[in-house]
């Protein structure tokens, strides 16, 4: 964080604008981490975050270009590229031939792992917060991001 403001107090009312800031900072910390990690493996980015995705399951190219926020195009080549490295490999969907599902390999599942294990600064800042506070991190993250599904209450707002 930037260190500028005091830190709220739980009673005190938090702003969106200094959520948005909180979140700007932590998300620029972990991205770095990230970025910085995907390197040591000789990665791009969009690289390490595309075997990310695929760390949850095969994913149809056009929706891991959906979920990336990139042009199929895009993945296209990120995809050529971790292929190459034997980190990733295509099949056809069994549901739609046409349809190519991309699933990472042995390997990719090891880099993915490394990548993750080489972000010191976000194990650091984490290994930091008390077993509650993670919960209650995780828990706010997840109905937070998660969508309308997740979040209790009767909008988008509900936090509580």
């Amino acid at each position: 964080m930037s260190g500028t403001s005091r830190p709220a107090a739980v009673t005190d009312a938090v702003t969106n604008d200094a959520l948005m800031d909180a979140l700007w900072d932590s998300l620029a910390d972990y991205y770095g981490d990230f970025t910085a990690a995907a390197a040591e493996a000789g990665l791009t980015a969009s690289q390490a975050k595309a075997l990310t995705v695929l760390r949850r399951g095969p994913a149809a190219m056009r929706s891991l270009a959906t979920t990336l926020h990139c042009d199929a195009s895009n993945i296209t080549g990120i995809v050529d590229r971790l292929e190459t490295r034997g980190l990733v490999r295509r099949e056809a969907s069994p549901t739609d031939r046409r349809v190519k599902n991309v699933l990472l390999t042995d390997d990719g599942v090891r880099t993915v792992e490394s990548i993750r294990a080489g972000m010191h600064g976000t194990h650091s800042a984490l290994d930091a917060l008390a077993d509650a506070d993670r919960g209650a991190l995780h828990e706010l993250l997840r109905r937070l991001f998660a969508g309308p599904a997740a979040r209790p209450g009767p909008g988008p707002r509900a936090l509580g």
